[in-house]
């Protein structure tokens, strides 16, 4: 394989946790990840509106490691830690336009199953499931994504108060489409 064809360095780790306030005091008060981004989210996954939190943590070269928390505990018990396979716990790889265009051409072609796209504003992504069911995600920043994501780091403390405490909108005014919360 060609060494343009392959990703340049891990944007994000994803998986669900428990508590999101005792995961940010480790990983940030203890641990020095800062957290740079919390995405409050309302989406049609999977069959149903789902209602979360997104946090992520800074690692030196740029990427992250990021961690959900949903606002109704059936989602939370679905796809949470204790459960095996979850499409919320996923490695993800930075990618350039033309890899990943490559990337989805060569997943096309192999036919596999599982695959799908989401344009989440800051970013599009492509997500492939492998042989043991690890999903993995080739992702593209948009254009302007230095932009959004200093919004974030700005708003990432006070947006992850808000939604432990129990306030569930969506922040994601960059997405092609925003669901309101029921709440």
């Amino acid at each position: 394989m060609p060494a343009n064809t392959l990703p340049s360095r891990l944007h994000h780790t994803a998986y669900v946790v428990k508590d999101l306030e005792a995961t940010r005091h480790f990983y940030e008060d203890i641990l020095g990840f800062p957290l740079v981004a919390t995405w409050c989210e309302n989406e049609e996954l999977f069959g149903a509106v789902r209602t979360y939190c997104h946090c992520f943590f800074e690692i030196g070269d740029g990427g992250a490691l990021a961690f959900f928390s949903f606002a109704d505990p059936k989602d939370q018990a679905e796809f949470g830690p204790e459960l095996p396979p979850s499409p919320f716990r996923h490695v993800a790889f930075n990618v350039d336009g033309p890899t990943q265009v490559e990337l989805e051409r060569r997943i096309a072609e192999a036919g596999l199953e599982g695959t799908y796209v989401l344009e989440h504003g800051y970013c599009r992504s492509v997500y492939v499931v492998d042989p043991d069911g690890m999903i993995c995600e080739f992702t593209l920043d948009a254009p302007h994504a230095d932009q959004i994501n200093e919004i974030r780091r700005k708003d990432a403390h006070s947006e992850l108060k808000r939604w432990l405490a129990g306030d569930h909108r969506a922040n994601n005014d960059v997405r092609p489409h925003i669901l309101d919360a029921a709440h």
